[in-house]
């Protein structure tokens, strides 16, 4: 939806993005990276108006972040 503006469940096209947050004690959208609140990256979601479906993402410039993090498990 984020690439195509259109649902890949519906195709609907009525899809908007709500933004990630952190707020007070790691409260929001987010995935914590570190042990502070000030380590987390935000989660963004794009959601169909339509049918209900939703997909996040984590924008690119985060992506690294995430990567260097401890918390992050490899799956292969």
């Amino acid at each position: 939806m984020k690439m195509t503006n259109q649902c890949p469940k519906c195709s609907g096209t009525n899809i908007v993005r709500v933004d990630g947050y952190t707020g007070a004690y790691g409260a929001g959208n987010n995935v914590m990276v570190g042990k502070t609140i000030i380590s987390a990256v935000n989660v963004n979601r794009y959601i169909c108006c339509d049918c209900g479906f939703t997909e996040e993402w984590i924008d690119k410039s985060d992506l690294e972040t995430v990567k260097k993090s401890k918390k992050a498990k490899r799956i292969l």
